[in-house]
C-alpha cells in the first residue's frame, strides 16, 4: 500500500512551461489522493512547485535537507515537517525509509543520480518499490530508448525494464503505481546459473 510517495525533480524549472505545469499538477495528484510526498526539501525549481501545490491542497510534505549544503534561501520553510541530515547519502537513505514509491520528474544529475540508485536496488531485490516516470513532453523517451540498448546489448535482462513505470499524466501514473506488481526477477549476471 502506498502512503508516502517520494519525488526526485529538478531544483530549476527547465525550459518547457509544461515542466512546471505538470510539477503542479502532481502536487495536487499527490495532496487529492490522500498521500503524502517526501522530496528534497527546496523551495525552488519543479521541486518547490510540487511541494506548494501538496500543502495548497492541504497535504502533508516532508522535506529532507542535508545541514549546511544548501544557501539557507532554499530551504522551503513552510513544509510540514522539515528533516536535516548530515550528507546527500543520508538524505537519500531517509527519503527511502520514508517512502512507498519513487516519482521521477524532469531534471538534471542529481535527479538522475537518486532515480538510478533506486532502480539499481530495485534490480538487485533490495527493495520491491514502484518506481515510476513522469514523461513530460517526452522528456524520459531518451532514457527509456537507452534501457532499451542496453537489454540488446546484453547489459540488463529484459524482465528488468519492468522497473521502471512510465506515464506522461500525474493521475495515471499514481494509478499504475498502486496497482504496480514487482516482477519476478531473474538473476542478473549472464554467466552465473539460475
Amino acid at each position: 500500500m502506498i502512503r508516502r510517495i517520494c519525488v526526485f525533480a529538478g531544483s530549476n524549472l527547465g525550459n518547457h512551461a509544461t515542466y512546471k505545469i505538470h510539477a503542479q499538477q502532481l502536487g495536487e495528484e499527490i495532496a487529492r489522493s490522500g498521500l503524502e510526498l517526501v522530496y528534497g526539501g527546496s523551495r525552488v525549481g519543479l521541486m518547490g512547485e510540487v511541494a506548494n501545490k501538496v500543502l495548497e491542497h492541504g497535504g502533508k510534505a516532508i522535506g529532507v535537507m542535508p545541514t549546511g549544503l544548501f544557501r539557507g534561501e532554499l530551504v522551503h520553510t513552510g513544509l510540514s515537517q522539515l528533516i536535516e541530515v548530515k550528507d546527500m547519502h543520508e538524505r537519500k537513505a531517509t527519503m527511502g525509509d520514508l517512502s512507498d514509491a519513487y516519482i521521477a520528474l524532469p531534471g538534471g544529475y542529481g535527479t538522475f543520480e537518486e532515480l538510478f540508485e533506486v532502480v539499481s536496488w530495485a534490480q538487485l531485490g533490495i527493495h520491491r518499490r514502484p518506481i515510476g516516470l513522469l514523461n513530460i513532453e517526452g522528456f524520459y523517451k531518451p532514457l527509456l530508448d537507452l534501457i532499451e540498448h542496453t537489454i540488446k546489448a546484453g547489459f540488463v535482462q529484459e524482465a528488468h525494464k519492468q522497473l521502471l513505470v512510465s506515464g506522461e499524466e500525474s493521475r495515471a501514473l499514481i494509478e499504475k503505481l498502486r496497482e504496480y506488481e514487482s516482477p519476478s526477477l531473474n538473476n542478473k549476471w549472464n554467466q552465473l546459473e539460475e
